[in-house]
């Protein structure tokens, strides 16, 4: 009869050669071969399919023909696109615009996006040329001022102020 010691080392060898010992194998006889190695999504594309998802289950169609989109915020700064993809879904008044973006001041941007400022923006605007000192409009450029604020330079173009009393009269005096 074996000793109890060639009893243990018998043991180990049958369980190393059964269960492969210290590293755990799979496959080997009866296991389903795989045919393809799986391959794992990274988070990013994960999370643009899942958004491609939605944005297909709102309706949204492509506005071609968009050169830049500005968004103010309320700190003063605007972010900025060229050329972006604008997509838009009008029952669920949702906006999609997507692309490369630069945050930038408001004063970098200002002269061609004058006619995009609303009344917050320009109040912003006049307080950070009136911190500047600024008094001759947008960096200086003379027409370029804000509404409300007058220049100096353009008394002959006034409109007149108005008199009491019979505009005739006032005239041919």
């Amino acid at each position: 009869m074996p000793s109890e010691t060639e009893m243990a080392e018998a043991r180990a060898k049958m369980i190393a050669k059964r269960f492969g010992g210290a590293s755990a194998s799979t496959g080997g006889k009866g296991a389903v071969r795989r045919k393809k190695k799986a391959a794992s999504r990274s988070s990013a594309a994960q999370s643009d399919v899942k958004l491609s998802a939605a944005l297909k289950k709102l309706g949204a169609t492509n506005i071609p023909g968009i050169e830049e989109v500005n968004l103010f915020k309320e700190d003063g700064k605007v972010i900025h696109f060229v050329n972006p993809k604008v997509q838009a879904s009008i029952a669920a008044n949702t906006y999609i615009v997507s692309g490369p973006s630069d945050t930038k001041p408001l004063q970098e941007l200002l002269p061609s996006i004058v006619s995009q400022l609303g009344m917050d923006n320009i109040s912003q605007l006049q307080n950070a040329m009136a911190a500047q000192g600024g008094a001759g409009g947008a960096g200086g450029m003379p027409g370029m001022g804000m509404p409300g604020v007058a220049e100096e330079d353009d008394d002959d173009d006034d409109v007149p102020d108005l008199v009491d009393g019979n505009f005739e009269e006032v005239s041919e005096s």
